[in-house]
């Protein structure tokens, strides 16, 4: 049987999947592992590629950041080769075992730490909504909102972007600020924050004194940015140990294994981005 295991992710320059890359390299290094780390940019046809190739290598199994909407799971039924997977931040349903953060209640966590400082002017800048993380983590603060008798039609502006990186996340922070600065800005993950962040700069104002900025993943680079960012963190390690441990079990025991699906809880980590409580004038 084979000693690699293939990690398929949506973008191999995310922060993110890097450090996951890392988390599950520890993870089955005791094992004797090693990780093939593989990227489908975010295309199906590729992903689609990159699966069948990693079945021709036969390799133990994959862990995969899937690249469809996940109302479109089906279409992981029938991998080649029999590939076991375990799918990473995305629901397989009975078909496949799975480990998620629970990016609801990340964006709840975010939102109520805003609401806490009072802030009741906030904007969310996400990716696709189409991906899962970003759908829930939007639909997490509206609940937030929700539960604090706030209006969200009202009081919380959505941005949604094609890309998740810096230059997206300035893009969508400058389109923010033409139509009045907000009390706050929440971000899908890090690198739009980082991206925000150059745009309240260049627009003269101040983080956190004018816009409370808060991000999402935690990464590395994080606490230290400019302005050291408050972020909601998830729990690498421990979703690197979970997917191992997953496709480990399965590939050992195709016929008697039953799925799983492992949830893990976020983290709100506060930093100096978001450290000023709104004045009541």
């Amino acid at each position: 049987m084979s000693n690699v295991i293939g990690l398929v992710v949506l973008d191999v320059e995310s922060p993110f999947y890097m450090e996951t890359a890392h988390a599950l390299e520890r993870a089955v290094r005791e094992s004797e592992h090693v990780v093939m780390l593989c990227n489908s940019e975010g295309d199906l046809s590729r992903e689609d590629a990159l699966l069948t190739m990693l079945a021709a290598q036969r390799v133990r199994g994959v862990l995969l950041a899937p690249a469809t909407p996940e109302r479109h799971a089906d279409r992981y039924l029938d991998l080649p080769g029999e590939l076991p997977v375990v799918l990473l931040d995305f629901d397989g349903g009975e078909q496949h075992c799975s480990v998620t953060v629970d990016n609801f209640l990340g964006g709840r966590l975010a939102v109520r730490h805003l609401l806490d400082l009072g802030h009741e002017n906030i904007a969310f800048i996400g990716g696709s909504p189409d991906l899962r993380q970003f759908a829930q983590r939007a639909a997490g603060a509206r609940q937030e909102m929700i539960s604090s008798g706030l209006d969200p039609d009202r009081h919380l502006t959505e941005v949604s972007v094609s890309g998740i990186g810096i230059r997206d996340g300035r893009r969508a922070a400058e389109l923010l600020l033409d139509g009045g600065a907000p009390d706050a800005i929440f971000c899908g993950n890090d690198m739009l924050a980082f991206g925000a962040y150059r745009a309240i700069v260049a627009a003269g104002l101040r983080v956190p004194d004018d816009i409370a900025l808060v991000g999402y993943d935690d990464i590395d680079f994080a606490k230290d940015w400019i302005v050291p960012l408050t972020s909601i963190r998830q729990p690498i390690d421990d979703l690197g140990a979970h997917a191992a441990q997953l496709l480990l079990e399965h590939s050992s025991n195709d016929e008697g294994h039953v799925h799983r699906h492992v949830v893990l809880e976020p983290e709100l980590v506060v930093r100096r981005s978001s450290d000023r409580r709104r004045s009541a004038n």
